[in-house]
């Protein structure tokens, strides 16, 4: 499986409350898979020529089963620019990112 996943908590301002759920599910369905060296969730602040930026949750593939959970939709491996880790296996950078620095 290759697909990625993203969700877009929406405004930086507003999105603490949502973000911390999102990481006490995560965190839960990270344990009950054992903690796989290859799941992780990332986020990055988005602004795409606007005024406020909004924060998106990347999941890697093998966290599939918890971004469907949070709603979040398919969408292309991330770049690692500006990409900074949240939750999950923080020895999946080198796995996903082959050759970046994270």
């Amino acid at each position: 499986m290759s697909h990625w996943f993203t969700k877009n908590l929406g405004d930086a301002l507003l999105a603490e409350a949502p973000l911390e759920q999102l990481k006490a599910q995560f965190e839960s369905a990270f344990e009950q898979a054992h903690r796989p060296t290859d799941m992780a969730a990332y986020i990055r602040h988005e602004s795409e020529g606007r005024l406020h930026c909004e924060v998106k949750v990347y999941f890697s593939p093998a966290a599939a089963p918890v971004a469907r959970l949070v709603g979040a939709v398919l969408c292309p491996r991330p770049s690692p620019d500006g990409l900074g880790f949240l939750v999950g296996s923080e020895e999946a950078w080198s796995q996903l990112f082959p050759g970046s620095r994270g």
